[in-house]
């Protein structure tokens, strides 16, 4: 039987459960870092390795994800990880101490990592099987999650300061999550995902070290780049408009909302682009965009242009990591993974690279080098075999950019 309209936007809600799955149960326990923070008695420092331990689990999830992908599937790993990062917020509520909180967190990277990767997988493997665009879309359910995540830990604060209440409240909604995408995610598909498929070698069939392609290489690079830029700019840009535009306090964090509310419009929206234009075309043409406008406006000064870069910013980089993903699933389990873990490294390396730029001269410079950033995605991207839909039909042809 021929897929239907309502079977694709079925495995599309189910799918886009475990985006906003993962930016809820982000959002859940980040939400709550003052609380943990005050707890603990952590100073700056040890908050900051709190943080950064997370990171360093979903890097530890690369050379794990790929096995994992081809024993157990996209589908599998997928639920497994989820029931993992349900399991972490009781846990982190009732960790006794510093060291076993650092220990959950070191879990939850690692479940994030494997769920980062199952969940790109499903949302490639959707587009193909139904040959529609949809990847956008999905990863804009993950900033939805993340709202909802900060919306639920703003309410039941002012109820109650308890963090294990409010983090069981989050993981009885995180289990519904689970459960809404949880059939359809296990249902067999007629195609099978790209993520579990053999990895295809590009052109020259030239290996790395790593066995990932070339082709696999460039994509890593560029979202390096891409998660660089996302993450400077929303850990940066109050900051710059404060001590470099002279912004108030009341204005400066309208960085960060014109930049987010840019980011979840256009990925809405950038399904219907990529299947107009193709995803080579809107990545280079977005990150094009969201560097040249930065760079305007840090040339030109003051807040107002510096918000317009922003939103700039956030209007060309939307698309970017959702088309990366796709492109990577396609190469293979092995390209995903490594693709993935580059991204968290750009996401943890990105705010200290430009807090390090920023000591040694200032803001404005800072700011020049994530313009700069935006950029190299193109170069990267342009270095990539991209695979696009031809009028939107399912039908694929290969666009070759050296």
């Amino acid at each position: 039987m021929l897929p239907t309209p309502g079977d694709f936007r079925r495995d599309q809600l189910a799918t886009a459960a475990l985006f906003c799955f993962l930016g809820f149960q982000y959002a859940t326990w980040a939400s709550r870092l003052p609380a943990l923070k005050s707890r603990f008695g952590l100073g700056e420092t040890q908050l900051g390795l709190l943080l950064m331990i997370c990171g360093v689990g979903a890097a530890v999830s690369f050379p794990l994800v790929a096995p994992l992908m081809r024993r157990l599937g996209s589908r599998l790993l997928a639920v497994w990880s989820a029931g993992v990062l349900v399991a972490v917020l009781p846990a982190l509520a009732a960790a006794g101490g510093y060291p076993l909180a650092l220990a959950v967190i070191f879990v939850d990277g690692v479940a994030v990592g494997c769920l980062n990767v199952a969940m790109n997988a499903r949302g490639a493997a959707l587009e193909e099987h139904y040959g529609r665009a949809a990847m956008a879309q999905l990863h804009a359910m993950f900033s939805a999650g993340a709202f909802g995540g900060a919306l639920l830990a703003s309410g039941t604060n002012a109820v109650t300061h308890s963090v294990t209440a409010h983090f069981a409240v989050a993981a009885v909604l995180l289990v519904l999550l689970l459960a809404a995408s949880r059939p359809r995610v296990l249902a067999e598909s007629s195609a099978p995902p790209p993520g579990d498929r053999p990895a295809k070698t590009n052109g020259a069939g030239l290996r790395s070290l790593t066995g990932a392609s070339r082709t696999a290489l460039w994509l890593g690079c560029a979202m390096v780049f891409g998660t660089v830029t996302e993450g400077a700019m929303n850990d940066w840009s109050a900051l710059y408009l404060t001590e470099e535009t002279g912004a108030s306090g009341r204005l400066a964090p309208l960085g960060i909302a014109f930049f987010s509310v840019m980011m979840v419009v256009a990925r809405l929206l950038g399904d219907g682009w990529r299947s107009r234009w193709g995803d080579a075309l809107l990545v280079r043409a977005g990150s094009v965009l969201a560097g040249t406008g930065l760079s305007l406006a840090l040339l030109t000064g003051g807040t107002w242009p510096a918000l317009i870069g922003f939103a700039c910013a956030g209007l060309g980089m939307a698309a970017v990591t959702p088309c990366l993903y796709v492109a990577a699933a396609a190469e293979g389990p092995g390209a995903l993974a490594l693709v993935a873990a580059l991204g968290t490294t750009g996401l943890l390396a990105g705010p200290a690279l430009i807090g390090f730029v920023a000591g040694h001269t200032d803001l404005t410079v800072a700011m020049a080098v994530v313009a700069a950033s935006a950029v190299l995605v193109a170069v990267c991207s342009s270095r990539v075999t991209w695979k696009e839909r031809d009028g939107g039909a399912g039908a694929e042809t290969e666009t070759v950019a050296h």
